[in-house]
């Protein structure tokens, strides 16, 4: 028996515990967190951001936690990183240090393929429409479509953000699958002898060039749609800043972190800030099924466009284009790119033909940045036309 005395302090413990505050929700959540860091351990496929998003769900929806609540680390993580742009904008920088535009300049027709890509972002949004969702849902569940972090973050931040983290959440879940889905549409939509095309060597391309193309796909998108003008703008300023040499001659210590240091740490940054947004009302719904559903639409339809524009340049062409190309056009940065390198080497008849396919790697790089400035046009658009801010 336990004295009476000591029952009130006991109950008053126990009342301060998070395991008083176990809900079912807060159960199956910790649930979630725990697969997906489960998933980045096992996995070295985007383990980063996984987790540390699946780290963050946890600290959100422990019992009792106040971390994603005002006041809390999650949320202002969130408020400062995400409300305003900041850690989307960040990502883009650190990707445009790292992007090589090369492929683009030398052959201008491949932000053809990028472009037709993006089909999938505004099918899926006129399907969500008949669904009877609202029309600013409906184009934050566009923007799954085009398999790209950044823009996914930032326009759906702006159009439904109680959906962010649920949206993120179905991003990865169909870029998972998005062998399952290319390889299969490649191969019907190709002949053997349009895969076993081999690749000609671009042309050189100068240093100012690469300097003045930043420019150039910079200010008419800008001019055009200013709401896109924190990711593209910082997309340019990091490719310019390695083009024009400015980071190589930054000092020692600033330079490893400018080419391999940021964009791990903006990464993680923003699963952390993602993560506080996770809730099982939104996570565990018909809706998140329809969401999945119209993920899976969009990446089916832009992989098949980018196929047939891939199709369109081996004709136009002579057939010097390899339309496997076009596997690489959504913003999956380098994971469609090597696929499609991958889906020409298997087709690659003797050792001859498969010494040619670095350079569709090359290609497919091209196309591969071509869908990443796709994907940012294409959330301005949206976010133009809806009035997202």
């Amino acid at each position: 028996m336990i004295a009476p005395s000591l029952m009130e302090p006991l109950t008053l413990f126990w009342r301060t515990t998070g395991l008083a505050h176990m809900s079912w929700d807060s159960a199956l959540m910790l649930g979630v967190g725990g697969v997906l860091i489960a998933v980045a351990i096992r996995r070295e496929w985007e383990s980063l951001f996984l987790f540390a998003l699946g780290f963050s769900i946890l600290l959100a929806h422990l019992p009792g936690s106040t971390l994603a609540e005002p006041g809390g680390l999650l949320y202002g993580l969130y408020e400062v990183g995400i409300r305003n742009g900041l850690l989307p904008a960040l990502l883009c920088l650190g990707l445009g240090v790292l992007a090589d535009f090369g492929p683009l300049i030398a052959m201008p027709s491949l932000l053809l393929v990028g472009a037709a890509a993006q089909t999938g972002i505004f099918v899926s949004l006129w399907i969500a429409l008949v669904w009877q969702t609202g029309l600013t849902e409906a184009a934050a569940m566009g923007l799954v479509g085009g398999a790209n972090l950044p823009s996914l973050v930032f326009g759906v931040n702006r159009l439904a953000p109680d959906w962010l983290g649920t949206m993120v959440v179905a991003l990865y879940a169909c870029m998972a699958l998005m062998p399952l889905l290319q390889i299969p549409i490649a191969r019907l939509l190709t002949t053997e002898q349009e895969r076993q095309v081999g690749m000609a060597p671009l042309r050189p391309v100068s240093r100012w060039e690469r300097i003045f193309f930043p420019f150039l796909f910079l200010l008419p998108s800008l001019l055009l749609l200013p709401a896109i003008a924190p990711l593209l703008g910082l997309l340019a300023f990091g490719n310019l800043l390695k083009e024009s040499g400015i980071a190589a001659r930054l000092t020692m210590g600033l330079n490893p972190t400018m080419q391999t240091g940021l964009l791990p740490l903006i990464t993680l940054l923003l699963g952390l800030a993602v993560g506080g947004k996770m809730s099982a009302e939104r996570f565990f719904s018909l809706e998140m099924i329809g969401i999945l559903g119209l993920g899976v639409v969009a990446f089916g339809i832009g992989s098949m466009a980018a196929v047939l524009m891939g199709k369109w340049l081996y004709r136009r062409t002579g057939g010097q284009v390899n339309p496997l190309v076009g596997v690489a056009g959504l913003a999956m940065v380098p994971l469609a790119a090597r696929l499609a390198h991958k889906l020409g080497v298997e087709a690659a008849p003797d050792v001859r033909q498969r010494s040619q396919h670095p350079l569709l790697l090359t290609y497919a790089m091209g196309v591969n940045m071509a869908g990443v400035i796709g994907s940012i046009v294409a959330a301005g658009i949206l976010l133009t036309a809806l009035g997202g801010r």
